[in-house]
């Protein structure tokens, strides 16, 4: 009993440090945007003010950038979600001896580090015009993701019984019917994991826009965000602190929005009787 105390003790006292590795810097962020004298400390600020989010809150510094990261990144998704859903569905219905290394191959390629093909990509993107361009940015970016994507899209697909995709196609319907009216209906969680998944990923790219978009107008958040870092290594910490919490509003307000549906699981019950 004394061992598995001892055990029990280290155990807390680990997952308390790791807690502390995660909480540490969300309170100085909460902290920072409220102090206008704000540093590297953690520290309870000596005054309230709200100085630090009217700096930010204006067309150049918030407004535009995160305009632009919603454009880019909620296009980006859409192509990405609806490419991956017809991309996993002919994998998850039909068998063939190519499926698993296929599915292997998208796989690997996720693990290929983005810096590693970025400067042939940004020269094919000057060769077809496509530089500093939301739509270019946009359309690679949705490439980048599809791969994880697609994986992720096949195994939510694989639980929806084939029998409910049988009965469609005796009532007449052709198979994109019963991916629309069937399937996706049916995997609701699993649309939505792959949506967060794929916003939230795209939403904290820096490289990829740093790289492709050249005009400042048309800088996303998560590229504009470094300005507050200026020469000599003076940041502006309260500043930077009251934007990076107005720069995770959006991703969280999406998680709560959708976050009933995650789990709700498949629903499925009465639909397949024996």
């Amino acid at each position: 009993m004394k061992r598995q105390t001892q055990g029990r003790l280290a155990a807390d006292l680990a997952l308390l440090v790791i807690s502390a590795a995660f909480a540490i810097p969300l309170i100085w962020l909460v902290l920072a945007s409220v102090d206008v004298d704000a540093d590297l400390r953690v520290r309870i600020p000596s005054s309230l003010t709200t100085d630090n989010f009217s700096a930010v809150l204006t067309d150049d510094i918030t407004f535009t950038p995160m305009l632009n990261s919603l454009l880019l990144c909620g296009s980006a998704t859409i192509l990405t979600v609806v490419c991956a859903a017809l991309a996993a569905y002919p994998l998850s219905r039909y068998k063939s001896r190519f499926n698993r290394p296929y599915l292997l191959t998208i796989l690997f390629s996720t693990c290929l580090p983005i810096t590693a093909i970025m400067v042939p990509v940004y020269g094919l993107f000057v060769q077809v015009n496509l530089v500093d361009t939301m739509y270019g940015t946009s359309l690679f970016l949705a490439a980048s993701q599809l791969p994880f994507s697609i994986w992720l899209m096949k195994n939510f697909m694989d639980g929806v019984p084939t029998v409910l995709e049988e009965a469609a196609w005796m009532d007449g319907a052709s198979n994109f019917q019963a991916l629309t009216r069937v399937v996706l209906p049916l995997m609701g969680p699993g649309l939505s994991v792959v949506m967060i998944y794929t916003f939230i990923h795209l939403w904290g790219n820096f490289f990829v826009p740093f790289m492709l978009l050249l005009s400042p107008d048309q800088l996303p958040a998560s590229v504009s965000i470094f300005s507050f870092f200026g020469n000599y290594g003076s940041v502006v910490y309260g500043q930077l602190a009251a934007f990076s919490i107005l720069y995770s509003a959006p991703v969280l307000i999406l998680y709560i929005f959708i976050s009933r549906r995650l789990g709700g699981g498949f629903a499925l019950g009465g639909a397949v009787k024996g």
